[in-house]
């Protein structure tokens, strides 16, 4: 059974209303181009790029979308104005199927020895902080002890509002002062939650660009050191983007990804962005999964990525 992976009516309803502002923006302009139509021409496929382009779709992204839908039509017969809208929610729920190997966010702690391990990456703020005080209450309501870990330890207050989240949750924290070597607060945590038993620990890391070597050889060295206590950690390097930032989550994600092995994402703040569509984007163009969303302040505000539940929240009811 996948970790906290039931889509209940609750959790629709955080999405409906988390997504308010991508549908409103962007996909009611996709239903008023497709209203009225009998016919998948050239005039609606103009006006299909352009709303896919500018909801941060992406052009190459937009591009197989227009494709996929070209070669559905010429071999499905169009009827009405419904049925374009499905076979286009098709595609696209097609397209992220491709591009996310995750069903469900498993996590199978019957058979594993040791505690499972998260290097959390990204920006300064992009939401990281915040989605690290968000997961860990997720695994803590499964039933699951957690540990933290603030290896950023560039700025005080990156500490500080770790400190405050692991507070906020019920769980623990292992911090050193500013300025202390990153990888010797991941060794101390990984130490605790080996010594302790924790069932996850969660690992904080600076978020700078500054320099692509440099955030190259610092993840890296985390991880040689994490891997002095747990060989194989970390077992996940989560990135976390801001939605809202479009296109240039975008570029984060490929500064990200040629610095280190990136193995799963998290797009914040799309509760407050008519963007939305990046998410459609970046699972596209990077194959990597999507796991999590954010679409709210509230702690439960951090959902498993349910495709096909993101696609029919953007679309809207099809009965």
């Amino acid at each position: 059974m996948g970790l906290f992976s039931f889509f209940s009516r609750e959790k629709k309803e955080q999405l409906d209303k988390g997504l308010e502002k991508t549908k409103s923006s962007v996909f009611d302009k996709l239903t008023r181009a497709i209203a009225g139509r009998s016919k998948v021409d050239d005039s609606f496929l103009d006006d299909l790029e352009e709303i896919l382009v500018t909801s941060d779709v992406g052009v190459e992204t937009t591009l197989k979308i227009i494709e996929r839908l070209e070669k559905r039509v010429a071999s499905d017969k169009f009827l009405n104005t419904k049925e374009l809208n499905n076979i286009l929610r098709d595609e696209i729920i097609s397209l992220l199927d491709e591009s996310n190997n995750n069903e469900e966010v498993r996590f199978d702690f019957s058979k594993r020895p040791e505690p499972y391990v998260i290097m959390v990456v990204g920006v300064n703020g992009v939401g990281k902080t915040t989605t690290i005080g968000k997961l860990a209450y997720n695994f803590k309501q499964a039933g699951k002890t957690v540990v933290l870990g603030a290896a950023d330890t560039f700025r005080a207050a990156a500490i500080s509002q770790l400190q405050i989240w692991a507070d906020r949750v019920g769980v623990p924290i292992v911090s050193q002062t500013m300025g202390s070597d990153p990888a010797s607060v991941a060794f101390e945590t990984l130490q605790v939650a080996k010594e302790k038993n924790f069932d996850v620990a969660i690992i904080d890391t600076a978020g700078r660009l500054h320099n692509k070597v440099n955030l190259m050889n610092e993840l890296s060295k985390i991880k040689r050191v994490m891997q002095k206590v747990i060989p194989d950690a970390p077992h996940e390097v989560l990135l976390i983007l801001d939605a809202s930032t479009g296109q240039n989550a975008i570029e984060q994600a490929k500064q990200f990804t040629s610095a280190t092995e990136v193995t799963a994402l998290a797009l914040t703040k799309l509760d407050g962005t008519a963007k939305g569509g990046v998410v459609i984007g970046i699972s596209d163009q990077f194959k990597i999964p999507v796991k999590y969303i954010g679409i709210g302040e509230k702690l439960e505000h951090l959902q498993i990525f349910d495709r096909r539940a993101f696609v029919d929240s953007l679309f809207g009811d099809t009965e």
